[in-house]
């Protein structure tokens, strides 16, 4: 496929098929993601491959606590779990609301699911020190994970990336023997979609866009 095309069309696929992906398949997925930039082209990157449904149900079990809580912010009309509004959704509320149905099947009916982990000792967090989350440290390693989108739907697949079940890091580090040093960043399902979208809905660049200032002209 034209790069173009596959940018427009990489979308989250969230059922697939019970066709499996080969490990050549994804070894050539990964031989070309890793091309990504990094910090210093240090290239903290570390990929775990899981095929096995014990640790995919692990990590979908994983998944419901953040999951309860984004439901339930959300029923609120809130945006979950954003890091500038303060939620006005008590515990009680978080425990009686029930995480999406298809929660599970996320995790556990995707052919393959790639734990995408970093290590903290090679990347530069600029933003440490600011009054606010840190997101700077993710420009050496979404790169990767988003090469590994466009890969998968280069190569007919689709992918999704997930975060909520990382809210349990350290379960997730404990389960698959990840060092304290290495934050998991992504944990993406990779397979064959049930169906291919060719036509994806997104902001016009006018929307966010501005030229030399926030509050300059619209490109």
């Amino acid at each position: 496929m034209e790069l173009y095309d596959v940018m427009r069309t990489a979308f989250s696929a969230r059922e697939y098929t019970d066709e499996p992906v080969s490990d050549e398949l994804l070894y050539r997925i990964l031989d070309n993601a890793r091309f990504a930039s990094s910090g210093g082209k240090r290239q903290g990157w570390r990929v775990i491959v899981v095929k096995e449904i014990e640790s995919k149900e692990k990590i979908a079990e994983y998944a419901v606590p953040c999951a309860k809580k984004y439901a339930a912010q959300r029923l609120a009309g809130e945006n979950p779990l954003n890091t500038i509004d303060p939620s006005s959704v008590d515990e009680e509320t978080i425990q009686n609301t029930p995480p999406s149905s298809k929660l599970k099947m996320t995790y556990v009916d995707a052919p393959v699911v790639l734990i995408v982990c970093v290590d903290l000792s090679v990347v530069a967090s600029m933003d440490s020190e600011l009054r606010r989350v840190g997101v700077v440290s993710g420009a050496s390693i979404y790169p990767f994970v988003w090469n590994i989108m466009l890969g998968a739907k280069n190569e007919g697949l689709g992918g999704r990336i997930t975060t909520i079940p990382i809210a349990e890091e350290t379960k997730l580090q404990k389960h698959f023997r990840i060092p304290g040093h290495f934050a998991v960043s992504a944990i993406m399902t990779i397979g064959k979609p049930v169906k291919q979208l060719t036509k994806l809905s997104r902001k016009p660049v006018s929307e966010f866009t501005t030229m030399e200032y926030f509050d300059g002209k619209k490109l």
